[in-house]
């Protein structure tokens, strides 16, 4: 599953997280890393060590929840403090697949990772997110504000930098739904659901869709 999600962040926001980029200190992103990755990890990692800074973590988290693409494919339970990392030219972070379990002890299992790019394209050469699939490498490279969504559970890479400079921040979401097939079920029927309630609300299939979903993201989910 990989789902662009575009304009999870509006200009002020972005211009608000740049501007904090620009002052922070950045250090070695292979202090973050799983002990596999370390090998393979070659950013910097923005260090949260003043009230603004850690103030991001809530700018960003609030813009994925408020965004219904985002609820709707995600379905999230918990969503980590994102990573802000920057990537100058010549860094890049070679093929890995997320930790499954992190943030102990508050453990969050992940299920999915989100990267939202806070650079444009035209800012940097290279730098794409590659991730692995069934169809083979799907490589990601967003307008600044907006986000893609992947599996955690799939091996992916950031290519190395040539020119300019990649910010971007990166999270990890614990899903009420575990499978990955019973996510894609539910955002496909909630859409579904939500377009029988403009063109068929006093429909008797409408309240079948929306008790159907009801009922199955009962069946399904995990509180």
């Amino acid at each position: 599953m990989l789902c662009i999600i575009p304009d999870v962040l509006d200009w002020s926001t972005l211009k608000q997280i740049r501007g904090v980029a620009d002052e922070a200190e950045f250090r070695d992103g292979r202090l973050t890393a799983g002990y596999r990755a370390k090998r393979v990890k070659n950013n910097a990692q923005m260090r949260k060590s003043s009230q603004k800074e850690k103030t991001l973590d809530k700018v960003l988290i609030d813009a994925l929840n408020a965004n219904k693409t985002f609820r709707r494919r995600a379905l999230p339970k918990r969503i980590m403090a994102p990573m802000i990392s920057r990537y100058e030219v010549g860094m890049n972070y070679g093929p890995h697949v997320d930790d499954a379990l992190m943030n102990r002890p508050n453990t969050v299992r992940t299920d999915l990772a989100t990267t939202i790019f806070i650079s444009d394209p035209n800012e940097y050469e290279g730098g794409e997110l590659v991730i692995d699939s069934p169809f083979g490498e799907q490589q990601v490279k967003l307008p600044a504000g907006a986000a893609v969504l992947y599996s955690a559970t799939t091996l992916h890479y950031v290519a190395p930098v040539s020119e300019g400079v990649r910010i971007a921040a990166v999270t990890w979401i614990q899903s009420h739904v575990r499978d990955s097939g019973e996510r894609e079920i539910l955002a496909d029927l909630d859409e579904i659901c939500a377009t029988l309630a403009k063109i068929a609300p006093e429909r008797r299939e409408t309240d079948l869709a929306f008790k159907t979903y009801a009922n199955l993201t009962r069946r399904w989910a995990e509180v």
